[in-house]
């Protein structure tokens, strides 16, 4: 079969398009971020730290749901967990995070 693309067409695409491990990574990110409660989470938490307690009541989620959520992100490596005594305070592992969230909000031209 001929091929309709130019060799540096080709090339630029070999070269753009990320290696397995790296779109695997991508999706799993992505799954992570596609539950809505996680993605209320994600954009509490591009504002300030805080502990479930005070996601929970901000939020209006119950405080069992949002330590399960925050227990998803944590495990996708979307956020961070710092202890200061008995309370756990969580917030975003990058701030990078925050550019995609946007990024996707002005995709949606929202």
């Amino acid at each position: 079969m001929e091929r309709l693309l130019d060799e540096n067409t080709v090339q630029l695409i070999r070269d753009y398009v990320p290696r397995n491990a790296t779109l695997h990574a991508l999706t799993e990110f992505f799954s992570a971020c596609s539950d809505v409660t996680r993605a209320k989470i994600i954009c509490a938490l591009s504002i300030s730290e805080m502990c479930v307690g005070d996601l929970s009541e901000v939020l209006g989620l119950n405080q069992t749901t949002c330590s399960h959520q925050l227990r998803l992100l944590r495990a996708a490596d979307i956020v961070s967990a710092r202890r200061d005594g008995k309370i756990v305070y969580y917030s975003l592992k990058n701030r990078l995070i925050e550019d995609v969230m946007y990024a996707g909000v002005r995709f949606l031209d929202l």
